[in-house]
C-alpha cells in the first residue's frame, strides 16, 4: 500500500505492548507485581486476573490507534512494499587504484553522488581525516570517503566510480575459533593477507542488525570488537536516525537503535547478533525447521503455561521446568539460553530489589505514601491511585517496566494500607502504569527495535503515545475499581 514504515511498526509495537497486560506472563513487570503480592500479603495474583481489566484496555489501545493514532505519526520516509527503510547510512568508501575517482576533484564527485542525494561529509587521507574538504581537492589512491547515501543507492554510488567499501575484503572461513589477538589496525596485516590468499572465499551476504537496548555493544566501537577476527564479518556502514556524524566508522561509538550493515557468511552474522544483543533485519532465506524439536518446543511451552494456569506450580518453576525439559531433550544448547538471557536487566533487578525491600523496612514507603496523600491527593483514594498510575507511567518511560514495578509497588502498598483500602486495586494501577512505555524509544525494547527501521527520532513517540497515555488514565480508573473495588 505504499506506507510510511513508522506508519505500520509503531502501531504493531504499541499493540504488543498492550498485549502483555492481559495474563501474568505478558510482561515482567507483571510478574514482579505478583511476586511482590505472594511477599506482601501471602498469595500471588493468578495467571488470568489481569485479563478482564488488560483486555479491555488493550481493545480500547488498538481501536485508538487504528483509527486515530496512526494518524499522528511523524511521517520521515516512505516504505517500499518489499522492504521498510533504515535512513541514510554513513559509510567509508576507499578510492582503489583502479577507481574513476583518481585525479578528480572532491566536487566533481559530489556532482555525481548529489544525483542520488549523497554526499561527502568527509576525507581521510594518510589516517588524517579532512572535515569538510574543500572542493577543489584531487582525489588521490587510498583516499576514504565518508559518505552519507540511502542504502537502495549505496552500492550504485560505489559502482559509478569505482569506489570499494574500505572494510570490503576478502572472507575466508578459518578452520578454528579465532584466539584472542591485538586489537586490529585498519588494514590487513601480512598474515591476513595470504590466509585470505590460501583460503577459498566464503558465500557472503549483506544484512542489516538494529542495536537492542541492554545490547553489549552500546558504548563500543567498531576497532574494539575485533568483527574480522572474532566473527568474520565486515562493518560496512551504519546508520544512525536524527543525527549526523564526520566520525570514522571504526572510531564510532555504537548506541541502542542505530543499524549496522554487516558483510559475512550468514551463520556468523546470526552468531554475531545473538552473542551481540541484536535483532536482524534484513530479509534471508527460511530455514526448514527440525520437525521434532518445533513440536517438542511447542509442548513444553503449552505444558509450563499450563501449569501456570492451573496454580499446580508458581510460574517461575513452570518456566523453569520448562527450560530443564528443553535442555534434557536437546531442543536447545546450553549456550544458546545463556545467551539470550537479558543479564543488563538482571543486575539491574538485583540491584533495586534490596532498595524496594529496604523502602519497606525503614518504613520510607509508608512515607512517600504519606507525602502523596497530604500533598497530592489530599487523602482522595482515587486521586491517589491516579497519581501513582501516572508516576508509575512516568518512570516507565525512563527505565525498564520490571525495575519501575520493583520500585513502585512498596509504594503502593504503602498508600493502600495508609487508606485502608483494597491494595489489589493499587497494585493493578502499578500493572497497568509501568506497561505504558510509549512516550520514549528507551521504555521498552519495542519501540527501540523500530527506531531506526522506522525512521523515527527521539521525540516522535509521545505524538501518538501521549493520547494513548491519557486514554488509559481515564479508562483505567473505572474499569479497575470495577475490577477490583476499593
Amino acid at each position: 500500500h505504499n506506507l510510511p514504515a513508522g506508519q505500520i511498526l509503531m502501531p504493531v509495537s504499541f499493540a504488543t505492548i498492550l498485549g502483555g497486560m492481559t495474563t501474568l506472563i505478558g510482561t515482567p513487570s507483571n510478574l514482579i507485581v505478583s511476586g511482590y503480592r505472594a511477599e506482601a500479603i501471602g498469595q500471588p495474583f493468578k495467571m488470568f486476573d489481569f485479563t478482564p481489566l488488560g483486555v479491555s484496555l488493550a481493545i480500547a489501545g488498538v481501536l485508538f490507534i487504528s483509527l486515530i493514532g496512526w494518524r499522528l505519526i511523524p511521517v520521515r520516509q516512505r516504505a517500499h512494499a518489499d522492504a521498510f527503510e533504515t535512513g541514510s547510512y554513513l559509510t567509508e568508501a576507499r578510492v582503489s587504484e583502479d577507481s574513476k575517482a583518481i585525479g578528480m576533484r572532491l566536487s566533481e564527485v559530489q556532482e555525481i553522488l548529489a544525483t542520488t542525494d549523497s554526499q561527502v561529509l568527509a576525507l581521510i587521507r594518510e589516517n588524517t581525516t579532512i572535515q569538510s574538504p574543500s572542493p577543489i581537492l584531487q582525489l588521490q589512491q587510498n583516499d576514504i570517503l565518508l559518505i552519507e547515501s540511502d542504502p537502495d543507492v549505496l552500492a550504485k554510488n560505489l559502482d559509478v566510480l569505482n569506489l570499494v567499501f574500505h572494510e570490503d575484503r576478502i572472507l575466508a572461513m578459518p578452520t578454528d575459533e579465532p584466539e584472542a589477538s591485538p586489537a586490529p589496525s585498519s588494514e590487513p596485516s601480512e598474515d591476513t593477507k595470504s590466509a585470505e590468499k590460501k583460503q577459498p572465499p566464503v558465500h557472503t551476504e549483506l544484512s542489516e542488525l538494529v542495536i537492542l537496548p541492554g545490547s553489549s555493544l552500546i558504548g563500543r566501537t567498531a576497532s574494539n570488537l575485533r568483527l574480522r577476527a572474532l566473527y568474520h564479518v565486515n562493518l560496512l556502514a551504519i546508520s544512525r536516525q536524527g543525527t549526523r556524524s564526520r566520525t570514522r566508522l571504526r572510531n564510532m561509538p555504537l548506541r541502542t537503535g542505530d543499524v549496522l550493515l554487516l558483510q559475512g557468511p550468514e551463520d556468523r552474522i546470526s552468531n554475531f547478533a545473538s552473542n551481540g544483543g541484536c535483532a536482524i533485519l534484513a530479509a534471508r532465506a527460511l530455514r526448514v525447521p527440525d520437525r521434532r524439536k518445533m513440536l517438542l518446543a511447542n509442548g513444553i511451552m503449552v505444558l509450563s503455561v499450563a501449569l501456570a494456569a492451573s496454580g499446580l506450580l508458581s510460574a517461575a518453576l513452570s518456566f523453569m521446568l520448562g527450560v530443564l525439559l528443553l535442555l534434557l531433550f536437546n531442543v536447545i544448547a546450553l549456550r544458546q539460553i545463556y545467551n539470550a538471557v537479558d543479564w543488563s536487566v538482571i543486575v539491574l533487578l538485583a540491584a533495586l530489589i534490596p532498595v524496594a525491600q529496604a523502602l519497606e523496612s525503614t518504613q520510607a514507603a509508608a512515607q512517600i505514601a504519606n507525602l502523596l496523600l497530604e500533598y497530592g491527593a489530599q487523602g482522595n483514594a482515587i486521586l491517589a491511585l491516579a497519581l501513582i498510575m501516572v508516576t508509575t507511567m512516568l518512570l516507565s518511560d525512563l527505565m525498564n517496566n520490571a525495575a519501575t514495578a520493583t520500585v513502585m509497588s512498596p509504594v503502593a502498598l504503602g498508600t493502600a494500607q495508609q487508606l485502608d483500602v483494597n491494595p489489589d486495586t493499587f497494585l493493578m494501577a502499578i500493572v497497568i502504569g509501568a506497561s505504558c512505555a510509549f512516550l520514549t524509544p528507551i521504555g521498552h525494547q519495542n519501540n527501540t527495535l523500530i527506531l531506526g527501521p522506522g525512521g523515527f527520532r527521539f521525540n516522535d513517540y509521545w505524538r501518538m503515545g501521549l493520547p494513548l497515555d491519557l486514554l488509559i488514565v481515564a479508562l483505567t480508573l473505572p474499569l479497575v475499581l470495577y475490577f477490583w473495588p476499593l
